[in-house]
């Protein structure tokens, strides 16, 4: 009974193919508002995750504001690294100045850390090493490239072991990073270079450390909660003298904010869907005044109401998921033209945008073609053969 139902619902739609096209088209919308809408939300969420986990996803980092006559020197961060909830500390100072090799030139972000920032930081060599201890002790001026840098002054990332003046001081390369194609690189842009802290801040003249990051040893919010408790004590309790930065609270954040976001535009795309929906219920009180005599001729010789009501249900399901198809089709072409114009972002349909597109539809097709559905089913059969429409 059920396969005769799908092949007379599917004789019913075919047969009307334009009007049928256009009942699926408020589904079509719909689905296509909802999955496009909701997979790049997605899409975003991701690419931005991943850019803050790049960033340093557990990192603690604390910008001093006023040192209130008691500024934290480099020995100091001997103290933050001796906490419990601290793995490792490094100090970041930066002035800009321009390098020089041969004719080419170029304004760098010149950063003055501790061999600790490149595990803090999760930074990765390309070629050559990262600070020593006894660059930061012996005031070397050595130095270790940003990819671009590199490739800016020397036109290769391969110049460990070449000199380039920086700010009109003579530093000798260790070492070259590997090439940062990040979403926020790309929006910085700029070049960069590392050198020892005790290098950069005499030349930047400044002797004290102003700006911290701390890698946790476990939970990040008690490291938090440790460098806050250092911080208060150092600089008299007064909360205003630095400010801390818990990378983990921002991704939370930011997850929370765009899951927020995904509902908020879900809930609007779904309002296209019931838009659909009322056009599918609409199609088929018209088709049931256009077969009324349909319904009396199949009541006459034995239909039940349970029959004929099953008939209308699977054609407005059926429509409704045609629609559904037709949508998920339309919105994974429009992902896949986005995601070639954005090239640096990749936005798929996830397999539960699907599911939910799929149930929304399944859910829209039978609430609205239950009540066409039962109209048909209740139809006395003596008036519905009397019926001359």
């Amino acid at each position: 009974m059920i396969l005769q139902s799908i092949k007379m619902a599917w004789e019913a739609i075919t047969s009307n193919k334009m009007r049928s096209f256009l009942t699926m088209l408020g589904i079509i919308i719909g689905v296509v508002a909802l999955v496009v809408l909701v997979s790049l939300v997605n899409g975003a969420t991701g690419a931005v995750t991943s850019e803050i986990t790049a960033l340093g996803n557990d990192m603690v980092t604390v910008t001093v504001r006023d040192d209130k006559g008691s500024p934290i020197r480099l020995e100091d961060l001997d103290e933050i690294a001796a906490l419990d909830a601290v793995n490792e500390v490094a100090p970041s100072g930066s002035v800009n100045l321009t390098a020089k090799y041969g004719y080419s030139d170029a304004t760098v972000s010149l950063y003055g850390t501790t061999p600790a920032y490149y595990n803090v930081q999760g930074l990765d060599l390309k070629y050559g090493r990262f600070l020593k201890t006894t660059d930061i002790d012996n005031a070397s001026y050595v130095v270790v490239l940003a990819y671009s840098t590199a490739e800016e002054l020397f036109g290769k990332p391969e110049v460990v072991g070449e000199s380039l003046t920086i700010g009109g001081r003579s530093f000798l390369i260790v070492g070259v990073l590997e090439e940062d194609d990040s979403l926020f690189a790309a929006m910085l842009g700029g070049y960069s270079a590392y050198a020892p802290y005790t290098v950069e801040s005499r030349m930047a003249d400044e002797p004290y450390v102003s700006s911290i990051a701390v890698s946790p040893n476990g939970d990040t919010d008690a490291t938090e909660s440790e460098v806050t408790d250092f911080m208060m004590a150092r600089f008299h309790q007064d909360e205003d003298a630095f400010h801390l930065v818990n990378m983990s609270s921002i991704s939370d954040a930011m997850s929370t904010v765009t899951g927020t976001l995904s509902l908020l535009l879900g809930g609007i795309a779904a309002i296209s869907l019931l838009v659909g929906g009322i056009g599918i219920m609409n199609i088929m009180l018209v088709s049931v005044t256009e077969r009324t005599k349909e319904i009396g001729i199949r009541k006459a010789i034995g239909a039940g109401k349970r029959s004929i009501m099953m008939q209308f249900l699977i054609e407005a399901l059926m429509v409704s998921l045609m629609g559904c198809l037709l949508g998920l089709l339309l919105s994974w072409l429009i992902l896949a033209i986005v995601t070639a114009i954005a090239k640096t972002i990749s936005f798929s349909m996830s397999l539960g945008v699907v599911l939910l597109a799929v149930g929304f539809s399944s859910a829209i097709g039978l609430i609205f073609g239950l009540y066409p559905a039962n109209k048909a089913a209740n139809k006395h059969p003596i008036e519905a053969l009397r019926y001359e429409g």
